[in-house]
């Protein structure tokens, strides 16, 4: 029987880049998501050859498909820089992903079979059993937690079946990603994250739809609150980010999130 999660790469596996070039996108995304470079910083082409071991036109394909997807910011003439991170947007991007995410809950909870309950249940497993820091002095994510937890969420919306829907969560997650990485080092809350984790998938597996839709909203929404509140509490002067063009996604205006705050990734 296929996996319910394959719908779930059903669009992104339209594309098929050169291993190079794959490479060297995969690589680069996974430090931009794990902060592991400071938004709005440049990103300088030899400095990204020698670190992934990649001639320059990998590298410059990698940048482009990063800057279509938002997470890069492209600017002519003067190269790539790493797309800011802003209140504005993190206030934005979490209420829209709220939307998505219930659409996707309702529909797994409606149309999930026993093969999507057995996948939650697996996951829940996983993801309970792997070790949230790698770091917990200075609140790093492991890895290993940060794949576990990417996991849950996408089984948990993959009972669906709608290819357009998991596409658009998993676009708002992968942005989410990026703030995620930020609360660890940022909160002063220490979560339950079993017990949240936890009670939305009882939920989705009763089938009931309010509760898990609820707690999925709370879930989320507190993770933004850790960031806004750690923000405002600092009191920094907001400095603006600079608007989108047409076709360049990136964060809107409003104040950015500094990467002092932030202890970066190993």
């Amino acid at each position: 029987m296929t996996p319910v999660i394959s719908s779930a790469m059903a669009i992104s596996t339209m594309e098929s880049p050169t291993s190079l070039t794959h490479g060297a996108y995969a690589e680069l995304r996974s430090e931009l998501l794990a902060c592991n470079f400071a938004p709005g910083e440049k990103l300088k082409i030899d400095d990204l050859c020698r670190r992934f071991a990649v001639g320059s036109s990998a590298v410059r394909e990698a940048l482009s498909r990063l800057a279509s997807e938002g997470f890069v910011v492209s600017e002519p003439q003067r190269g790539f820089r790493v797309a800011p991170l802003s209140v504005d947007a993190l206030r934005d991007l979490t209420d829209v992903r709220c939307s998505i995410e219930a659409l996707c809950l309702r529909g797994a909870i409606e149309k999930g079979g026993l093969e999507w309950q057995s996948q939650v249940v697996a996951a829940l497993h996983r993801l309970t059993h792997t070790p949230v820091w790698a770091d917990k002095a200075a609140r790093r994510y492991s890895n290993e937690y940060a794949r576990a937890h990417e996991t849950f969420h996408e089984v948990l919306a993959a009972g669906c079946g709608s290819p357009w829907l998991l596409h658009l969560r998993a676009v708002l997650f992968n942005h989410s990603a990026r703030y995620r990485w930020f609360t660890g080092p940022l909160s002063k809350v220490d979560r339950d994250l079993d017990k949240e984790h936890r009670e939305i998938a009882e939920a989705a597996l009763l089938r009931d739809s309010e509760r898990a839709v609820a707690l999925m909203n709370a879930h989320l929404q507190l993770t933004a609150k850790i960031v806004l509140d750690a923000v405002s509490s600092e009191r920094e002067p907001a400095a603006r980010s600079s608007r989108a063009k047409p076709g360049k996604a990136h964060a809107p205006d409003g104040p950015n999130l500094k990467r002092k705050r932030i202890t970066a990734s190993a």
